[in-house]
Order: structure tokens, then sequence, then C-alpha cells
């Protein structure tokens, strides 16, 4: 899912940076956009929680009702509903392209998955929502593999400090496999996902 906003302004707006290159400007300024964002009143119970179901929205790009559709899937099942959320979306396809460092931004990702650049286990999957289960391998095509963003990629020009536990990941074959379920400590997401569960229980 797009969004047509530029991106430092509604990092501004949700108070997290939602790209690399949106720190600097979110340093900068580190207040709400507008006339008005230095002299925010006091928020609302219900502004709080929805500010947050907004943060965990963006970070994933995903729209209102994929999240909403994921959020009753992981109110269905066992276990903690706001780490059994993050969990599932953490599985999508686009999210662990981005976490194996095969892109520099979840947009990026999202665009390269839909263009058709990845395999799952050997086949082609174009949709950034397909959510992957633990064994399953993600790989770039051979025939996209000479491409500029992923030779940066193999280079290692996206890849995170700290390698996610739960990802195996070999740059320089551009291929990463997910070894298990996420556990919500070990997922990089600013998020209070118990108010998530609030918002969407009220």
């Amino acid at each position: 899912m797009n969004h047509p906003r530029p991106k430092a302004r509604l990092s501004r707006a949700l108070g997290i940076p939602l790209t690399r290159k949106c720190v600097r400007y979110f340093e900068r300024r580190p207040y709400p956009p507008g006339v008005h964002g230095r002299n925010r009143r006091k928020t609302s119970d219900y502004q709080v929680r929805l500010l947050e179901k907004q943060r965990l929205r963006h970070q994933y790009n995903v729209s209102e009702a994929q999240l909403r559709r994921t959020f009753d899937e992981a109110a269905r099942g066992v276990g903690k509903t706001g780490e059994s959320l993050v969990a599932l979306l953490e599985r999508r396809l686009d999210a662990l392209v981005l976490r194996a460092g095969l892109a520099r931004s979840i947009y990026q990702a999202r665009q390269l998955v839909g263009h058709g650049h990845f395999t799952v286990d050997g086949g082609k999957v174009d949709r950034p929502s397909y959510r992957l289960r633990p064994g399953q391998v993600v790989a770039v095509r051979e025939r996209s593999r000479t491409l500029p963003p992923f030779q940066l990629a193999a280079a290692g020009a996206h890849a995170d400090d700290r390698p996610r536990p739960y990802l195996s990941v070999e740059l320089t074959g551009l291929r990463a496999t997910l070894l298990r379920e996420p556990a919500r400590h070990e997922v990089p997401v600013i998020c209070d996902e118990q108010l998530v569960v609030e918002f969407y229980s009220r």
C-alpha cells in the first residue's frame, strides 16, 4: 500500500522515523507537522491508542483492512493477541525481505516483491502479503540478481546492525530462511501492541 504523504512528514506525525532517510529530518524537527505542531494539547485515551495503531500500520505499510484482518486472526489464536499480531505481520514476505537486508525500506521491499523479483522455495511469489512458514526460503530470482538494488544488497548496503535470530541470511547468495516464529522482543518495531489490542477491542 503506497501512502501519498511524504515519508518525513508522516514520520513526524507518527513520532517515529519510518525510513533511514527520514531519521535526519525527524531529528531536526521531532514534533508533529503543521502550524500547531509544537503546541499540541494533551491527547485523549482514544488518540493515544489510535496513534499506536497507526504506528504499527505504517511500519509494515499495510492498509487498515489488512491490519484489521490480521488482528482478527491473532485474536482467534492462542497466546497474547498483541504479540501474535506482530509475529503475523513480521512473517509477511515484504517484511522479511526488509529484515534480511534485501531492500532499504519497507516501501522498496513491497515494490520489489510486487514486481516479481523474489521466489519462495523456488517458486515465484509477487504478493507482499504472502506469509512465510518456518523453514521456507526467500531468494532473489536469477534473472534479477544483476539489477543495481540487489547488487547493493549483496554488498551489505542494507544489512541490519543486529541480525534477526529468527532469520538465517546469506547476503552474497541473496537468500534468507525463516528459522522459526519471531518473538516480540526480537522484532524491531516501535509500538505498544497492547494499546493496539485495546483500540480494536473497544
